[in-house]
């Protein structure tokens, strides 16, 4: 019994080891990008994208809880205007995103605030082709502990499909006459 208990004890802190040192091995941030082309001029996908007043317009998270509430602070638009959300899906919880980079019909990005979960930044660039727009939607997170760095294994997959779904409702809404 004892040479069981002391190969378990051997198997256990081999885990942790790898555990801990294939962490270190993986990245220490998570991106995930997904881009669309719409067919509209960077102007108008701009002005939609802007305004978190319209954010929810195209959020891929909206149609989750219909009771999500959205609050307001700041200027209409640029620089410092921000969104809160609340909500009692623990998928969606609570949070904020604040505009802190505003580059009028070339670059948007926000800081996003999960809480406890941590923090972020989403951005949208905007790149003309032809007289189309293609809009990449991105999402970077440093990834503090070893926890977090296998987590973000999961970011590209998780983050990114809600993106493209976000991004096809936001083709359909700017391409509307």
């Amino acid at each position: 019994m004892k040479k069981f208990l002391l190969s378990l004890a051997y198997v256990l802190i081999a885990i942790v080891v790898i555990f801990m040192g294939g962490a270190y091995a993986l990245p220490g941030e998570a991106v995930v990008e997904r881009q669309i082309t719409i067919q509209a001029p960077p102007g108008k996908v701009f002005g939609i994208v802007s305004d978190l007043r319209r954010f929810k317009e195209f959020s891929p998270w909206a149609e989750i809880d219909p009771n999500l509430q959205y609050t307001f602070e700041g200027p209409p638009i640029g620089i410092g205007q921000k969104m809160s959300w609340t909500s009692d899906n623990p998928r969606l919880g609570s949070g904020s995103q604040t505009v802190v980079d505003y580059q009028p019909n070339t670059r948007f990005a926000t800081t996003l605030a999960f809480g406890d979960m941590g923090d972020a930044i989403s951005y949208f660039n905007f790149v003309p082709v032809a007289s189309d727009t293609k809009v990449i939607w991105g999402f970077k997170s440093l990834l503090r502990n070893p926890l977090e760095r296998w987590m973000g294994l999961f970011y590209d997959r998780e983050i990114g499909a809600d993106y493209e779904k976000g991004l096809a409702k936001l083709k359909a809404i700017t391409e509307q006459p």
